[in-house]
Parts: C-alpha cells; sequence; structure tokens
C-alpha cells in the first residue's frame, strides 16, 4: 500500500522535519510513502474563507485518481493506535492501493474537502501545529505498521 501525504508548504521547525524524515524512512521498511509539499501561495488582502477554498483546491487537485482519501480534521474520528493498525489491515484486505491524507492550512480544510474525504481522521481532541500533526502522523503508521508485524516497539 502506498501512504500519499499531501502538506501544505515546508516544515517551519527543523528539529520537527528531522522527525518527520525519520518516521517516514521507517514506514518505508513496511510500506511505499510519498510526501508531496504542495506551494503555499499567499496572495495579498485575501480572505480566510478564500485561502481556505484555495488550499483546498491545491489538495484536492493533488489526489491521485483511484485514491481512499483521508482528511486530518478535529472533528474526525480519533482511534487507538490498535484501531488504526486495524484500519489499515482492513484497507490493504480490501484492496486499497493508495490512502491520500489531506492536512490543510492553520485554518483547515475547506467543506468540499470534507466532502470529498472517504474517512475523516483526528490526531487527537488536542491542537497540534502543522508541522507536528505531520510528525504524529507519520509517527502513528509506522506504529500501526509495527503493530501488524508483532514487534516490540509498540510494546
Amino acid at each position: 500500500m502506498r501512504h500519499h501525504l499531501l502538506f501544505l508548504g515546508r516544515e517551519k521547525e527543523s528539529f520537527l522535519a528531522a522527525g518527520i524524515g525519520e518516521y517516514a524512512a521507517r514506514l518505508r521498511h513496511y510500506a511505499e510513502v510519498e510526501i508531496t509539499l504542495l506551494k503555499e501561495k499567499p496572495k495579498a488582502n485575501e480572505n480566510e474563507a478564500a485561502l481556505t477554498a484555495r488550499q483546498g483546491e491545491q489538495l484536492l487537485a493533488a489526489i491521485r485518481p483511484g485514491a481512499f482519501v483521508v482528511a486530518l480534521d478535529g472533528s474526525g474520528q480519533a482511534l487507538s493506535s490498535l484501531e488504526l493498525a486495524a484500519l489499515v489491515s482492513r484497507w490493504e484486505a480490501h484492496g486499497v492501493k493508495t490512502v491520500s491524507y489531506l492536512l490543510g492550512g492553520p485554518l483547515g480544510l475547506a467543506a468540499n474537502v470534507l466532502a470529498r474525504a472517504d474517512f475523516r481522521l483526528s490526531l487527537s481532541k488536542m491542537t497540534f501545529t502543522h508541522d507536528m500533526a505531520r510528525l504524529i502522523l507519520l509517527e502513528q503508521l509506522y506504529r500501526a505498521y509495527t503493530i501488524k508485524a508483532g514487534e516490540k516497539y509498540h510494546k
């Protein structure tokens, strides 16, 4: 299975960028991982609704044809690590080839992006920076695969 992570802009903190790289490399031992960094194109005097809509269009345009789409959203379903591992296993069993994970900007995801999602995932009830959410997502995907493999990382 391929995990395609779609993010807006580069990481702002080098220590988080290093962690994201580390967990992406670890995850590649179990599955294909592709991280697409979409350029943030700020426009002068753009209101929040227009910005969110534009970012949403960027994300939707980057989804691979036939991909299963997961929107990271605070109102989505919160899963334990064991539940995420089981969910990834179900996707694999149902023949899902690519899962695209969409993480919006500071204002969240546009309504049409949430409507396009096949699954809405919440990482926590707490609020994280987008860079931290990237790291947490990759770490949890890695953990899901170690759980599936019965390895001691999770124990």
